[in-house]
């Protein structure tokens, strides 16, 4: 008789999602003895903070959103699914995921939830077939087309009032994306496609930032709200202040300014106003007895980032409310460094208590314009060209890949310093994709019902 040597199994570890927590805690757990499970429902790791350059015909897909499996593959201990998450079970340590018809059931030791965040239209969820968010790529090729259709459009109507609206562009939210979405809108117009039409001149196209706040890039300070304000004002964009949207549809918009609603006709909405987290936020939290989630469905953790009574479980980034730590990529960051290195030490017999998760403000900024953008860091605060260089180095560093870094510069150049756009491409599909998908539903639904 002999005796059989079993090996141990090793420690399991599933993440949520591929955004910067995601992809973070995967990379830093590269060398640790764990098996890493990925999982999420995109193939790539989107650089989200650029998302508004594809729209604007700056940059590709490619040079933000490069393949996860890529990226991960000389992480040998770590594997790679594509599935959208339909279920986590604390109790059994289970995650389900779900692509086409396949079911996937990944069991864990330790889960770090990482799914994000999606655009929060304050449960007016139809205003998004009119006036699409800034989330994913398909949000961003889908904006592409439908700016630089409305311009097409314009050239070839012979209705004036159809040509005003469809030269008219509305950006809902003035937060960091919709500054930088409605400043690169003002300079498409007003520099790339200058003298490109013949009946038409893109440089009168109407560009509008409304904000139901009182002020611009309110989480900034009133100083640096005010300075991106006058720059935007000067670029000719019309700054609508203490504005609230109530109704939205394929014409235009409806306001609320001054007490009063107004209507601006447009052809061009785009919906930066609002976020809200995934449901796997809710969905952890009704399996945890006396954890919560705040208004915007985000999971109020534990000093240590987990949630009451499974420590074992880790939520990070724009799914984790922590007072002081804002939705921006250095949160999901310092999240996911954090977490691991938790996961690490349990390992060690000699793991002790764990300290509470500390974030370090490493500051916030926003390009405005081509050389102008403001920047915070701790109480200093400036702006200009010297914040928008500073806002060039920061993008860059964390951009992923050295050949995306080469090919952003090489765009960024052709861009700021010339006229050109290599990225103005559209097709029809990019616009029309959505309302297909949501009638194909809509008819699959009712044949299901039937």
């Amino acid at each position: 008789m002999t005796d059989e040597t079993i090996a141990p199994r090793r420690h399991r570890v599933a993440i949520i999602g591929s955004g910067f927590g995601g992809l973070f805690a995967a990379k830093h757990l590269k060398r640790a003895d764990v098996d890493v499970t990925l999982i999420a429902k995109t193939t790539h790791h989107l650089f989200q903070p650029l998302l508004y350059q594809v729209a604007t015909g700056i940059l590709s897909v490619g040079e933000i959103a490069p393949a996860t499996r890529i990226i991960l593959r000389k992480n040998k201990n770590t594997e790679v699914l594509l599935g959208d998450v339909v279920g986590i079970d604390l109790e059994n340590k289970t995650v389900t995921s779900k692509l086409l018809d396949w079911e996937r059931v990944t069991p864990f030791d330790s889960l770090i939830v990482a799914a994000g965040a999606q655009q929060s239209y304050f449960g007016n969820d139809h205003f998004e077939a009119f006036a699409p968010g800034m989330k994913t790529v398909d949000d961003a090729l889908e904006l592409r087309g439908r700016i630089l259709g409305a311009f097409e459009a314009a050239e070839v109507t012979t209705s004036e009032a159809e040509r005003k609206r469809r030269l008219t562009f509305v950006v809902v939210g003035a937060g960091p994306t919709g500054v930088e979405v409605v400043g690169q809108i003002a300079e498409l117009a007003d520099r790339t496609l200058k003298g490109a039409f013949r009946t038409i001149d893109p440089t009168e196209a109407r560009v509008i930032l409304v904000e139901a706040a009182p002020a611009v890039l309110p989480p900034m300070g009133p100083k640096l709200g005010l300075k991106a304000q006058r720059r935007l004002e000067k670029m000719g964009v019309e700054v609508k202040l203490n504005t609230m949207v109530t109704d939205v549809d394929y014409m235009g918009l409806t306001v609320k300014e001054d007490g009063e609603e107004k209507r601006i006709e447009c052809a061009v909405k785009v919906w930066s106003a609002g976020v809200q987290a995934s449901p796997l936020g809710k969905l952890i939290a009704e399996q945890s007895d006396g954890t919560e989630v705040d208004r915007a469905g985000r999971v109020v953790v534990e000093p240590d980032l987990t949630v009451k009574g499974h420590p074992n479980v880790f939520v990070i980034g724009d799914l984790m409310s922590v007072r002081g730590v804002p939705g921006m990529a250095q949160g999901a960051i310092q999240g996911a460094v954090y977490a691991t290195k938790q996961i690490k030490s349990e390992l060690k017999a000699s793991a002790g208590e764990r300290k509470p998760f500390k974030y370090l403000n490493k500051g916030s900024m926003a390009t405005v314009s081509r050389f102008s953008a403001v920047c915070q860091i701790g109480k200093v605060e400036f702006g200009g060209f010297l914040a928008w260089l500073a806002w060039l180095g920061l993008h860059l560093y964390y951009l992923v890949g050295s050949r995306n870094r080469i090919v952003a510069v090489y765009s960024w150049f052709i861009t700021f310093l010339g006229r050109g756009r290599s990225q103005l491409a559209i097709t029809e599909r990019w616009v029309f994709a959505r309302r297909a998908i949501e009638e194909s539903r809509d008819q699959s639904a009712q044949k299901a019902i039937g």
